[in-house]
């Protein structure tokens, strides 16, 4: 399995080919091909290379799926005893890139994604249907155990009060012996 290290927007990412990953947003447009040379480890099956801080010539290549804004962060300040409060949130740019090609510093290949499934609504609507299957064949399962548990413990009882009753009806017969007088 081999991967890269790059970094781009102050961060480093661990990368292998055909991820997606949230990066801090590009000022390309969606569709487009990037190359992240700043490439500071790259590992193949064989050999693994070391940049000092890059290495030279390394790069990575991903198309940008999509420019959009990340999930909005709430930030609540308040000073206590002040009647001072503030509410605020933020939402950070990104973009969700896919790792398309791996390059090592001579420029040989060393890892390349798949090509892009299509996902059809047929193929939705199958996977959803299989689910649903799968739910209420569990549900039926669940409600057969619950019968069989329920049916169980009346048995149980029965024999409890069978074997109290016969208790009680032997302790209720007169004694062998009577008394004279």
């Amino acid at each position: 399995m081999s991967f890269a290290v790059i970094q781009t927007g102050g961060k480093q990412y661990k990368v292998s080919a055909s991820e997606i990953l949230k990066i801090e947003r590009l000022n390309n447009e969606e569709g487009k091909t990037v190359e992240f040379k700043n490439v500071l480890f790259l590992n193949d099956d064989k050999t693994t290379e070391i940049g000092n801080p890059n290495i030279l010539g390394a790069k990575v290549e991903a198309t940008i799926l999509k420019n959009t804004k990340n999930k909005t962060i709430l930030v609540f300040k308040k000073r206590r005893r002040k009647n001072s409060r503030k509410k605020y949130g933020h939402r950070q740019p990104i973009s969700l890139i896919r790792i398309t090609k791996i390059f090592s510093k001579n420029g040989k290949l060393i890892a390349q994604a798949e090509p892009k499934r299509e996902i059809t609504k047929r193929a939705i609507e199958a996977e959803r249907t299989r689910k649903e299957q799968e739910l209420k064949v569990k549900k039926i399962e669940s409600t057969e155990k619950l019968r069989l548990k329920k049916a169980t413990q009346k048995i149980e009882l029965k024999t409890k009060k069978s074997s109290l009753v016969k208790k009680k009806i032997i302790s209720k017969k007169k004694p062998l012996t009577t008394k004279k007088k």
